[in-house]
């Protein structure tokens, strides 16, 4: 009886810096981590356009608003990676980046009693 290989899912074939083409990415307060993104559109992108792949399942899974820490991570790749082709969505006009929403700011008093509970553990 021949046993069947068993396969093990690594990620993405290709390295980042060939998903990239070799550009370095944005900086990242261009993109904050719970920063939400959105699709400027729900038809596919305009013909024509050089997306890869990656952009189009990007562009896929904004069709409802997300943070970029989830894309990065829905995507399997990493932040640097998924910052840049955002960037590339961005520069196209086919995303909308919408700051994360600070409610409210914790008391500076609250926080130092937290400090001073930290450093007494």
């Amino acid at each position: 009886m021949t046993e069947e290989p068993q396969w093990i899912d690594d990620g993405p074939v290709l390295r980042p810096y060939a998903l990239t083409r070799g550009r370095t990415p944005p900086p990242a307060s261009s993109f904050d981590l719970l920063a939400l993104i959105v699709s400027t559109t729900t038809d596919e992108p305009p013909a024509g356009t050089d997306l890869g792949p990656e952009h189009l399942r990007l562009l896929h899974l904004v069709r409802r608003a997300r943070r970029v820490a989830d894309l990065a991570s829905d995507l399997n790749l990493p932040l640097a990676v998924t910052r840049l082709l955002l960037s590339d969505l961005q520069s196209r006009n086919l995303i909308t980046v919408r700051p994360p929403a600070m409610d409210k700011i914790p008391d500076a008093a609250l926080l130092h009693e937290v400090l001073k509970g930290l450093q007494a553990l």
